[in-house]
């Protein structure tokens, strides 16, 4: 559902910035160009018609982006999610550490500590 309302939103974004493109500005814009609509429809209402799709689009887009964040998932912010790779172990009551294993086992033979000699 919300993969169709993003891919709604940007057909929009885009359908809106064609219209702002083809919008009259103050010294001329490519609207100018549509001579056949401008003698059929006029030019007022050629640039009324474009100012209410720009404003109907800009509107759709934000009632969009809203309906999105609000379809998005719920996360419950309760208990610290584990990372990536780790895996959680259950602990009940202490661990027993006599049947522990050392940590340098199947691996290379402990290093003596250095001790600085004194001269």
């Amino acid at each position: 559902m919300i993969a169709l309302i993003t891919i709604l939103i940007v057909i929009a974004a885009i359908a809106l910035v064609l219209i702002v493109l083809v919008q009259n500005s103050k010294g001329g814009g490519l609207s100018s160009g549509f001579s056949s609509s401008n003698a059929i429809m006029g030019v007022r209402k050629t640039t009324d018609f474009l100012e209410k799709a720009t404003w109907g689009l800009a509107g759709f887009i934000m009632v969009m982006s809203i309906v999105c964040v609000m379809l998005r998932p719920k996360v419950s912010y309760g208990a610290p999610k584990p990372e990536i790779g780790t895996q959680t172990v259950p602990t009940t009551g202490s661990p027993d550490m006599s049947t522990s294993l050392p940590l340098n086992q199947g691996t290379a033979p402990a290093q003596q500590p250095v001790t600085p000699s004194a001269e």
